[in-house]
């Protein structure tokens, strides 16, 4: 965690808001120092796509947020609210075409699958960077390539093990076993008890790929090594997909269509007791008027996932990023526009309004009171320091990107888990897959 502590933080929320707190249209541009250097173009409108909330309050805030900067600039913005799936394919044929929206608010590294096509906003992150405690190492790493910022790390999604309390007591257990071997015992105890657990194994941008990566990095496998060469066909591989042919076994039926909305449905439906999700599920359940899922809140916990062989943490969690196409007309403009959503006035607001589920790419946003207020939420706090890249351990780009898109480790897991291929079976048809895009 940041040691940018509560004193600082204050600090520069306070000069946040004297930043943002005056003026509308011409005024605002001429009495905010950090305009002057994103001064929209005259008759400048925006179009933003982003993905559609799981948490009520993310979007909106977001749209809050969204009509302040109108009000207080006099630029226009439509925002796009699209399925978690939808975003990527419209974000490339954005890219391809060369029209579309201005800035859309994508996933992972998807802006380096087309760098060329993207506006550098290195001034941007550099502002934000000096102001908020600087930027985590990780997000760094997925906002920039050859030196630029292609992007703007908006926030990590966390990924945590979500369970109900009283179900792996009943289970035989006090809690999330800190190893996976015992988290193997604990979902099959689970299941014994007719309380199973379940994780998406269908094309679930989110929570499927976070959690089989999670698996296959635990076991010491990875899809490339640090040269990019595709190295996912090994033993270490094979004993992460014998694992997940055991622990497939404790799932409820239907996990291998899951896509993101399915797994927070079952556990709130009580078909599962235990999962990978964001805090999302225990949003759904406190704010719900269901007396039904209202009295699951206190039953409602989460864990970071077990350590596996590796002995180490090793987990993935889902970043999301804004990026800004040259085709725009108004760059400047959206760039005012990405620099004022992450300011501290807008920010943390959003941040509490979704009780922590985007957390902070900022260090000086880990003070935030959202991770304090209810103790449920603090193992998500840690995210972007806690989490690896999905390039683990190799170069993150093109290739990384086409390979998370194709959802080859997430294929693979499912294929060797269900037995519709066996671990060599499938380790050795990801591993073509995957030379496809990482050519030597």
């Amino acid at each position: 965690m940041s040691k940018f502590d509560r004193r600082e933080f204050l600090k520069t929320t306070a000069g946040a808001a004297a930043a943002t707190s005056i003026g509308v249209g011409g005024a605002f541009w001429s009495t905010n120092a950090w305009a002057q250097t994103w001064k929209p173009e005259k008759g400048a409108k925006l179009r933003v796509l982003r993905w559609k909330r799981f948490v009520q309050g993310d979007e909106d805030l977001w749209m809050a947020n969204t009509k302040k900067f109108t009000e207080k600039t006099g630029i226009e913005v439509r925002v796009d609210n699209e399925g978690w799936e939808d975003v990527r394919p419209k974000a490339a044929v954005a890219a391809n075409v060369g029209s579309g929206p201005d800035v859309i608010v994508g996933w992972f590294d998807d802006p380096h699958q087309y760098p060329d096509k993207l506006v550098d906003v290195s001034d941007v992150a550099s502002y934000l960077g000096a102001k908020y405690g600087g930027w985590y190492p990780v997000c760094e790493k997925y906002g920039k390539r050859a030196g630029k910022w292609i992007a703007l790390p908006l926030g990590i999604i966390g990924n945590a093990i979500v369970y109900r309390d009283s179900h792996v007591k009943a289970a035989g257990f006090d809690g999330i076993p800190k190893d996976t071997a015992g988290f193997l015992k604990l979902c099959q105890a689970l299941k014994a008890k007719g309380t199973p657990c379940g994780f998406a194994l269908g094309k679930a941008v989110g929570d499927g790929n976070n959690w089989a990566h999670w698996l296959l990095w635990s076991h010491g496998g990875k899809l490339v090594d640090d040269k990019g060469v595709v190295v996912v066909n090994s033993k270490e591989t094979i004993a992460a997909l014998e694992y997940a042919k055991q622990l497939y076994d404790t799932f409820v039926p239907g996990t291998l269509s899951w896509q993101d909305p399915h797994n927070n449905k079952a556990f709130l439906d009580g078909q599962i007791s235990l999962t990978a999700n964001g805090i999302s599920v225990y949003y759904a359940a406190k704010n719900s008027t269901d007396e039904k899922l209202k009295a699951m809140v206190p039953d409602i916990q989460h864990a970071r996932f077990p350590i596996g062989p590796v002995g180490k943490p090793t987990e993935l969690m889902q970043i999301t990023q804004m990026f800004l196409f040259k085709y725009s007309k108004a760059p400047a403009a959206a760039k005012a526009y990405m620099a004022f959503m992450m300011e501290a006035d807008q920010y943390n607001p959003w941040m509490k309004a979704s009780i922590g589920y985007t957390a902070q790419p900022l260090k000086a946003y880990a003070a935030n009171s959202v991770w304090t207020d209810d103790p449920k939420a603090t193992p998500y706090r840690d995210s972007a320091a806690l989490m690896l890249d999905h390039a683990h351990s190799g170069p993150l780009g093109y290739a990384s990107a086409a390979c998370l898109a194709d959802y080859i480790v997430l294929d693979m897991i499912a294929a060797a888990a269900s037995g519709s291929k066996s671990p060599q079976d499938a380790a050795a048809e990801a591993q073509k897959r995957a030379e496809r895009y990482y050519k030597v």
